[in-house]
């Protein structure tokens, strides 16, 4: 059986996969090479140079896994549905459910030369591209969330309704399984927001689920995004979700691991605050106002810190996409106690 290992290089069977590719993809050509992207804590990504192009193909990871993690199934079927929409992806060109060919479900995608913002302070721009960047975002989401889910066939991705209700008991099982140690703020969070979740206004939407500035790709030299990408996490659920989830991640500290804008001054670097980023996404969504923000936010980092202790045991266990796992993994504790210091 050919594999994919968690190294930099593809395993010396790369022969067997350039020719299942050959077959598959029209126009593909071998011999190929593959080089694992350093970054990403969960699907492992590689960058597949052919002979006829550049590729990306992401797989799931090896190892047991919780159950409906890494379903890259599901990454392929949004992105196949949104490649006719005005939501920017990468060209989704094959999926491989037969796990004879690397040793797990993988599929292969277009390469799209952008560029990647690491650190949300934006450090080189200047205000003007700040800004501009940041009205791409809100853009880009807000065009999401007007996607009609039912005219891209995409009216089963989820089950509607309850979103919150169903996703705080899904990330508190999915914490039980991965729980390495006893984190009381994580406690206190999942008694606290069954009793404070706000009633089921019925928005329903697609819902990235990681939206986040490293997770598109932008033009080389100008403000627009050209991919968003990483749909391992989305589902049919509420937009505020995404929206409250981007502006958790504003909300922690600069520098670090996971840099955000927590302490920056944004005026002066010409990035809208918290208030100002909402009310543009409103505006683009025909919104007034945003009841209830405050759980969101919560909500938010107790999902994160969920998911982020996933990480720490896949790290544990060996099994982490990137080699920055452990670190990553060490901040569920500080993110529950951040989300406790808002109830």
């Amino acid at each position: 059986m050919s594999t994919i290992s968690d190294t930099t290089e593809l395993s010396n069977q790369v022969d067997t996969l350039a020719a299942y590719l050959e077959k598959q993809v029209t126009g593909f050509q071998g011999p190929i090479t593959a080089r694992k992207f350093p970054d990403g804590q969960s699907n492992p990504t590689f960058l597949i140079q052919a002979a006829s192009g550049k590729y990306v193909l992401r797989r799931k990871p090896p190892g047991e896994l919780l159950k409906s993690a890494h379903a890259v199934d599901r990454e392929f079927r949004v992105m196949m549905a949104l490649s006719e929409t005005d939501v920017p992806v990468a060209r989704p060109l094959h999926l491989c459910s037969d796990e004879g060919i690397i040793g797990s479900m993988f599929y292969l995608m277009e390469y799209v030369d952008g560029r990647v913002m690491w650190d949300p302070a934006l450090p080189g721009a200047q205000p003007g591209e700040r800004r501009a960047i940041y009205s791409e975002m809100t853009r880009v989401l807000a065009t999401l969330h007007s996607v009609d889910i039912e005219q891209v066939s995409l009216s089963n991705y989820g089950k509607p309704g309850n979103y919150f209700a169903r996703q705080i008991d899904r990330w508190s099982r999915q914490y039980r399984a991965s729980e390495t140690e006893t984190i009381h703020a994580m406690e206190y969070l999942m008694q606290w927001l069954p009793a404070n979740m706000p009633d089921d206004d019925g928005q329903i939407a697609l819902v990235h689920g990681d939206f986040r500035l490293d997770n598109m790709l932008f033009h080389p030299t100008e403000t627009k995004v050209l991919a968003l990408l990483d749909w391992e996490l989305s589902t049919l659920g509420h937009p505020f979700a995404d929206l409250a989830y981007q502006c958790m991640q504003l909300r922690m500290q600069s520098g670090g691991i996971m840099p955000g804008l927590g302490g920056v001054d944004r005026e002066a670097l010409g990035i809208p605050t918290e208030r100002e980023y909402v009310a543009a996404y409103c505006a683009q969504r025909g919104i007034s106002s945003i009841e209830n923000w405050n759980f969101y936010v919560v909500f938010s980092f107790f999902r994160f810190a969920a998911i982020l202790q996933g990480v720490k045991q896949r790290a544990l266990d060996g099994n982490a996409s990137s080699a920055k796992a452990k670190e990553m993994g060490s901040l569920a504790r500080p993110l529950a106690e951040m989300a406790v210091d808002l109830c």
